[in-house]
């Protein structure tokens, strides 16, 4: 007897979603935080970022399971790009990899980690009605420097960080939480016809637990809902328990992972 998706999600198992589903929301991804670079090998999209080090923006993501041809060659010259730009050679496996790119892997030793999940949420179920009317920012170098600062970054990776904001060609909402001129948390919203991606979303570590990323997201979302998105979605560590328990009590749920994998050396 075949199971509901009301029982798989019962017994805390996530449904695989159809394929279509996850491209719709990679290719999003990839148009809400874009990549310095992009260089297509097949169906395999190598994506690479001189000004930032995020794996997101510094990875080899394939995208059509039926892909599977000449994985060790591949995998030579996306090397060789990685090691032109002074980057680790990373994959970025979603649900849109072969398994004989993982298996291929696995045979190489390559390292798997950072685990994370695309979450999402029907805005006509988000409780957004009486969050907090915010102005995004125009100001993007003031976006940055409040950013830096929420997560303790060193502050050279502002101009990085303000590099893919400028790159992104939909709507970008850029949002702070300050209090007497000094950032509390902050997140970006990317509006792009009827999603709402959410990035960048940070509290300050002493602010922490007082309900300020929730207000942030919250009035991201209503900013979102009233320019027409219908769907928010974002992406977290799946070991980061205190943002999933935040996104989960606004409404979000899991629609599919993804993980990075390394060679065995460049994690040592």
């Amino acid at each position: 007897m075949a199971t509901t998706e009301a029982e798989t999600e019962a017994m805390g198992i996530v449904p695989m979603p159809e394929l279509m589903t996850v491209r719709r929301f990679e290719a999003a991804g990839f148009r809400a935080w874009p990549a310095g670079s992009v260089h297509y090998d097949g169906a395999w999209a190598i994506r690479l970022t001189n000004g930032h080090p995020a794996k997101r923006l510094n990875s080899v993501n394939p995208l059509d399971p039926g892909d599977t041809s000449d994985i060790e060659a591949r995998l030579e010259r996306a090397s060789w790009r990685f090691g032109a730009a002074g980057r680790p050679l990373t994959m970025r496996l979603s649900p849109l990899a072969a398994s004989a790119i993982s298996d291929h892997l696995d045979r190489l030793h390559w390292s798997r980690f950072d685990e994370s999940l695309v979450m999402r949420l029907p805005l006509s179920e988000a409780a957004v009605d009486e969050a907090m009317d915010q102005i995004p920012m125009k100001d993007v170098g003031r976006f940055v420097g409040a950013a830096v600062a929420v997560r303790g970054q060193d502050a050279a990776l502002g101009q990085g960080l303000a590099g893919v904001i400028e790159a992104v060609e939909p709507e970008a909402g850029l949002f702070v939480l300050e209090q007497d001129n000094k950032p509390l948390a902050t997140a970006v919203c990317v509006h792009d016809g009827d999603l709402a991606g959410l990035f960048e979303i940070a509290t300050a570590a002493a602010e922490r637990g007082k309900g300020h990323g929730r207000r942030i997201v919250l009035s991201a979302l209503k900013w979102a809902r009233l320019r027409g998105a219908h769907t928010a979605w974002l992406q977290v560590e799946a070991g980061n328990a205190p943002a999933r328990k935040l996104y989960e009590s606004i409404g979000f749920r899991e629609l599919y992972r993804y993980h990075y994998r390394q060679p065995s050396e460049a994690q040592s």
